[in-house]
């Protein structure tokens, strides 16, 4: 089968950040770039933007993709690039904020290839095990969920759909255990006894996407998050609908690279600091 077009779908924590003592990025942005070029990708969807600035790094670098963010009152936004040659329509989704005025839009794209349509909807969903975030981080992913129907009336058929990002998929712990540590309340909600363990919610995702004929896709390296305190975790997803066809990537539709290249915690603690705590997600449509 022929490739249809491929993307990089990454959370760059926190991209472009400024430390405020010296008013520049936290972080170098060229290496950062660099990375996303080198990946080839025709599209290219980066979760975390928090400044204009990294756009003309992007612009200068890849000079034959063109660039779109997601605008508003949040602080991280979701900026897209798409090849020249790939024709294409983007809409930013205001829906997927679930009425809070603070959380990021989806952003909507969708590829035009030989007479086919391809929706794309890429999404950074609620963070945090506490009950509100988990109430608005299932609310945002059923949405999606239900957006297939959309879609398939729309098409008059089956919609060629996918939707990925950080889904945060972390479960739930009850109460408020960042009493028992202020300095580091993430870390607090590790040591309290789970309610929905966060494996647990990815197989709940994994199941409701059945009852809309979507998968969620497997990837060469599962956990997609890494962090010295933490550890691992599996936060950042692709689903599409079934009868979409990838490229494999060691037997699998996703290749996730990055932190899960390297074999230390010194190595992975290293790329972390350097380009994200996140890995990269990479795949390669085939035509329908």
């Amino acid at each position: 089968m022929a490739k249809a077009f491929s993307v990089l779908s990454w959370n760059v924590e926190h991209f472009g950040a400024k430390d405020k003592k010296t008013k520049k990025p936290k972080k170098p942005i060229q290496p950062i770039v660099d990375l996303i070029a080198a990946q080839k990708a025709d599209i290219v969807a980066i979760f975390e933007v928090k400044s204009t600035v990294v756009f003309r790094h992007l612009v200068e670098t890849m000079p034959d993709h063109r660039f779109f963010i997601t605008e508003g009152p949040q602080v991280q936004e979701i900026l897209i690039g798409v090849h020249k040659n790939l024709q294409t329509f983007a809409t930013q989704k205001s829906e997927f904020k679930e009425s809070q005025d603070k959380l990021r839009p989806g952003m909507m794209l969708t590829p035009y290839v030989d007479g086919q349509y391809y929706p794309l909807l890429f999404l950074h969903v609620k963070s945090m095990p506490d009950p509100k975030g988990f109430g608005l981080r299932a609310a945002m992913t059923q949405r999606a969920l239900a957006f297939r129907d959309t879609l398939d009336k729309a098409a008059g058929g089956t919609a060629n759909y996918i939707f990925m990002g950080d889904m945060n998929t972390m479960g739930m712990k009850y109460g408020d255990a960042r009493r028992a540590n202020r300095r580091n309340p993430r870390r607090s909600f590790r040591d309290v006894d789970d309610l929905i363990a966060g494996e647990r919610e990815i197989e709940e995702l994994r199941t409701d996407a059945r009852f809309v004929d979507m998968t969620l896709l497997e990837k060469t390296y599962e956990n997609t998050y890494w962090s010295k305190s933490i550890g691992e975790s599996n936060l950042d997803h692709v689903a599409a609908a079934d009868h979409l066809a990838f490229k494999p990537f060691s037997g699998k539709p996703i290749r996730a690279s990055g932190w899960p290249d390297e074999t230390t915690k010194a190595a992975r603690k290293a790329w972390a600091e350097q380009y994200s705590d996140h890995a990269m997600l990479y795949f390669e449509v085939q035509k329908v």
